[in-house]
């Protein structure tokens, strides 16, 4: 019995190694992929594969690590002159909010049926990223979006339009096949 615990523990954090250089890697490529102001998270789904094979732990570590990366990239610049603080917190805990809830979600549900746990948990990351966005410029940035794009709207539209939707959609179709294909080799 210990000897499985510890080979599903090796498991684990090789996983957890694999999925963190993924995520590092995949935020770095995403600054290419603009529409507007912001660049395309590509690291969601890895996020979400994480949370959902091994955790609450996994997926706020891949998202704390989403969220430094951001922070290293200089994609949350523009942010870093208004107040440093308010980037800081907003881009951390989005990071930790798009890989702890996913794992929350597909642990409350996995038993009613694994795929629909995992396609809701696919969904669920990039709500809880752009969420905790919006609600870290509402505290620290209103001002200054009304300032960049005339209006709140604008900005909102900037948000939901291209990104979001982008988002959502590679992370409703990525995350549940890899998933599905990770269960299939660790059943075999």
């Amino acid at each position: 019995m210990k000897t499985q615990k510890n080979k599903m523990s090796t498991q684990t954090m090789v996983l957890g190694a694999v999925l963190t250089a993924l995520v590092i890697v995949l935020q770095y490529l995403s600054m290419a992929i603009r529409f507007g102001t912001f660049s395309i998270t590509l690291s969601l789904t890895p996020i979400v594969i994480g949370a959902v094979s091994c955790g609450m732990g996994m997926g706020a570590w891949l998202g704390l690590v989403f969220g430094i990366t951001v922070l290293l990239t200089g994609d949350a610049a523009p942010f870093w002159a208004v107040t440093a603080g308010g980037t800081f917190i907003t881009v951390i805990v989005k990071g930790i909010a798009c890989g702890f809830f996913p794992a929350l979600v597909f642990k409350l549900l996995k038993k009613l049926n694994q795929t629909m746990a995992s396609a809701i948990a696919a969904i669920i990351s990039p709500i809880a990223n752009t969420g905790v966005f919006l609600l870290g410029c509402v505290i620290f940035f209103i001002p200054t979006l009304i300032e960049w794009y005339g209006n709140v709207t604008a900005f909102l539209v900037t948000i939901f339009s291209f990104n979001f939707v982008i988002e959502l959609l590679l992370n409703i179709v990525l995350t549940p096949v890899v998933i599905r294909l990770i269960n299939m080799k660790v059943k075999n």
